[in-house]
């Protein structure tokens, strides 16, 4: 099929590299603009530019696709379709009109659950049980579209944001490539969204990260495992930050909320509202993620002290 492809990030590229794999014409690559990323905050283009340059592909970095000569483009395509993943522009109606199969996006939840731009980490820090990939036909609305076809997966007791996020976006690329088939033969219908369970996946905002002791260590292990690897959940001890990047449920543990129970080589045991945890890896300012056997070495901790102050 003679397509569109607009997306930024990895997860979209992962699904730009199964397309060109499975023999579809790729007319023209959307991304957003080359910003600067890293500690040296260098320009860099996106994955899904970097991988379409490695493909000999067309690419277009328009900050808006609101002009007439970019409309004009998209339709001189001559594409059905354009396929949309993780792209971080709105799509104007004119656009959504345009094509003769319209656009076809790409969401990581089950619609209509966490519609929004941070459905992987909503449902780690909501204690979902599963989640999967949702190829909808893109209407006005914020991910309000019928859909098209939709599979679902396990979130695992131990999730993390990356490594679900990598799952779902192998699943997303096998799911748009089966829609795409089908949508070929005739085969497949849009079905409306229900009302009931729709719930809204908010940006993250870096103020989440910080770690209340106070709270269930349930709760808490699914704020560092959501927010891994970003933005960190963190908390302080002797005035300093410390990122947490992984951390196991301890929860015949009590004690003072915050305090710790135990430092070894096998991590540090910190007493939440209830329950505790036991952090395995943890980074200092200006440091690098340490597992806790390294991070004691260079930051002895000691039992009674405090986290969160």
């Amino acid at each position: 099929m003679r397509l569109i492809f607009a997306g930024t990030p990895g997860f979209a590229a992962t699904s730009l590299r199964a397309l060109i794999d499975a023999g579809h014409s790729i007319q023209l690559v959307l991304t957003q603009p080359d910003r600067p990323a890293g500690r040296g905050l260098r320009v860099r283009p996106s994955e899904v530019k970097a991988l379409a340059q490695e493909a000999g592909l067309t690419v277009m970095q328009p900050s808006t696709l609101r002009p007439k000569e970019v409309l004009d483009r998209l339709r001189d395509s001559g594409a059905s379709a354009m396929v949309v993943a993780a792209y971080g522009l709105i799509l104007p109606q004119a656009v959504l009109d345009l094509l003769p199969l319209g656009c076809i996006n790409i969401h990581a939840s089950l619609l209509p659950r966490w519609r929004g731009a941070a459905p992987i980490q909503r449902a780690i820090l909501a204690g979902d049980r599963r989640t999967g990939i949702s190829i909808m036909q893109m209407d006005a609305g914020l991910d309000t579209g019928p859909v098209l076809l939709a599979d679902e997966l396990e979130i695992a007791s131990t999730e993390t944001a990356a490594s679900l996020h990598d799952k779902l976006a192998e699943l997303g690329a096998r799911c748009i490539l089966r829609c795409l088939l089908a949508l070929e033969r005739g085969e497949l219908q849009a079905k409306p969204q229900p009302q009931l369970g729709a719930t809204y996946a908010s940006k993250i905002q870096k103020a989440e990260a910080l770690i209340d002791w106070t709270h269930a260590a349930p709760e808490i292990d699914r704020q560092i495992r959501a927010f891994n690897p970003f933005p960190v959940a963190s908390t302080t001890l002797h005035a300093e930050t410390l990122r947490i990047w992984r951390a196991q449920l301890m929860p015949d543990v009590s004690g003072t909320a915050g305090c710790v129970l135990d430092a070894s080589r096998d991590g540090i045991v910190i007493a939440c509202g209830t329950g505790g945890l036991r952090l395995t890896e943890l980074q200092r300012a200006s440091s690098k993620r340490l597992l806790a056997a390294e991070f004691l070495l260079g930051c002895p901790v000691t039992r009674g002290e405090q986290f969160g102050t």
